[in-house]
């Protein structure tokens, strides 16, 4: 054996426990330093030391025997320093295989697996509810711009309905936003969608085009008062004399009141509390009027806007209307007649005459003294101070001067030329009366008893000169009556009570007076 073999079998051996371990990562294959290699030749005799490798041959040498100890380990590459310590590098290849690493890695990749099949199949079955729920997000929008469109078709029911079905897609929408993670444009833009959705829907509650909601709403509050009918059935109450013939004077004056029919509320809303209505009177057309609603704005002054339905039917479904505007009425005082509407001008005590037809004033008149602006109005209503009435006998004014100190006064009207014919003084305060009518050339007067009653209190006769008190209760719907206009033909009254359209029917004496 060649002198060099044995110091590389003693380097093998010690280093193979830690190459051969299969089971532990071997390092890369790099440049190993070993140190500490001594060469002892001692008297023939190796030794080694902890990580110190000796070699001897078979031949005893000294520390002097530097070239036979040369000689020796001429055959490896390396070096020995100054001490004899021999420095060698040795490359191992690394034929570790790492078993640990690979089965951390399968287990790794099998969870992986399971949580991406599970999370996969969130997403499908989001994915179809989600396409479910487009479906019925569609079918709501058909239905809401059917709404809008409708008049008088949807009920509180279909809010209702609608509100459960746009809470439960809300409920969808806060699942999915809450399971996925990071940013979901489909699901963004469902949940802006739906929530446009609740809006568009409290909006339509809101404005409630035919006011079916709102007056259904009110009906509950007077429920106390169906109650309150049913109870007085078995109450003796005199049954009232058969109507007079439509427009005639055969009767003794008014007698009682119905109860108040409600009609609807006005075509502006609950915000526009003052105004009149009524129905155009012809005595060439008793039974052909038009139906006519004046609504001042929220200021309760201004008369800017009225409309105009050829039937009752119409003004019921808000339908076929003509809506007109004018820039010069003032106060709730207005009535018409022979398809000409008539009011108070603006600022002033002019009266004016509107055409119907046209929409233009046909002629003004001055009504000569009369207060005007608030000076003296009727209780609890402004701006009324000149108030223009329609019965039997043609067109009336109620108002006051500072002549009469604030008392009715009471002027027929030529209802061509707006002239005075021929005026009557009473001896009632104006601002003391709620509102007043004219029915045969008689002047009733009202007064209000509590929030759901008034009582016709006061009569002035202009035929005969005489005046006197009654005592008929009216109930009303609201607290406060804007204005009364009679119907010849159809013996009614039409009254704007807080924006709702009342409707009574007059009973009257059968003798006449």
């Amino acid at each position: 054996m060649k002198p060099g073999l044995p110091f590389l079998e003693a380097l093998l051996f010690l280093l193979g426990p830690a190459a051969g371990d299969l089971g532990t990562p071997g390092p890369s294959p790099s440049s190993l330093p070993l140190t500490d290699f001594t060469s002892n030749v001692v008297s023939g005799s190796s030794s080694s030391s902890s990580r110190s490798f000796g070699a001897s041959s078979s031949k005893g040498s000294s520390r002097g025997s530097s070239s036979g100890s040369s000689r020796e380990f001429s055959n490896f590459t390396g070096s020995k320093d100054d001490r004899g310590t021999c420095l060698c590098s040795v490359a191992l290849p690394d034929t570790t295989f790492p078993v640990e690493r690979m089965e951390h890695l399968e287990i790794t990749a099998r969870i992986l697996s399971q949580k991406f099949e599970k999370e996969l199949s969130k997403v499908k079955e989001y994915v179809q509810l989600i396409s479910v729920y487009e479906k019925r997000l569609s079918n709501l929008t058909v239905r809401v711009e059917i709404m809008e469109k409708d008049s008088i078709s949807y009920t509180e029911l279909d809010f209702e309905l609608i509100k459960i079905e746009v809470k439960e897609m809300e409920k969808l929408i806060i699942r999915l936003k809450d399971t996925f993670v990071g940013s979901s444009v489909i699901v963004d833009q469902l949940e802006v969608e739906i929530r446009n959705m609740t809006l568009l829907v409290e909006k339509l509650e809101t404005l409630d085009k035919n006011n079916v909601l709102s007056i259904r709403r009110e009906i509950a509050v007077l429920k106390n008062k169906l109650k309150e009918c049913e109870a007085s059935k078995g109450e003796n109450i005199p049954v009232g004399p058969p109507p007079p013939a439509p427009g005639t004077c055969a009767h003794g004056g008014v007698v009682n009141i119905s109860r108040p029919i409600i009609v609807q509320l006005n075509w502006r809303g609950f915000a526009y509390k003052y105004g009149a209505w009524g129905r155009d009177y012809s005595p060439q057309n008793p039974d052909k009027g038009l139906y006519w609603v004046a609504p001042l704005n929220t200021d309760g002054r201004i008369l800017e806007y009225y409309r105009l339905y050829n039937t009752l039917d119409d003004l019921l479904l808000y339908v076929n209307a003509r809506e007109y505007r004018i820039l010069y009425g003032q106060g709730s005082g207005t009535a018409v007649y022979k398809n000409n509407m008539y009011i108070n001008w603006y600022n002033t005590r002019n009266i004016a005459k509107v055409n119907l037809t046209t929409n233009t004033v046909a002629v003004t008149q001055t009504l000569p003294d009369a207060a005007f602006n608030n000076r003296f109005s009727y209780a609890n209503v402004a701006w009324q101070d000149i108030d223009l009435a329609v019965d039997e006998n043609g067109l009336w004014v109620i108002y006051s001067t500072e002549a009469s100190t604030g008392n009715i006064v009471i002027s027929k009207l030529n209802d061509t030329t707006l002239v005075v014919l021929e005026t009557w003084h009473t001896k009632q305060f104006k601002p003391s009366v709620s509102n007043a009518f004219m029915v045969c050339g008689v002047l009733y007067a009202t007064r209000t008893l509590n929030t759901r009653t008034e009582e016709i209190f006061y009569y002035y006769d202009t035929n005969t000169g005489r005046e006197g008190n009654l005592h008929i209760v009216m109930q009303k719907m609201q607290e406060n009556v804007q204005s009364i206009n009679y119907h010849p033909f159809e013996q009614k009254l039409f009254v704007y009570n807080d924006g709702y359209l009342l409707n009574y029917d007059l009973i009257f004496d059968q003798e006449p007076r």
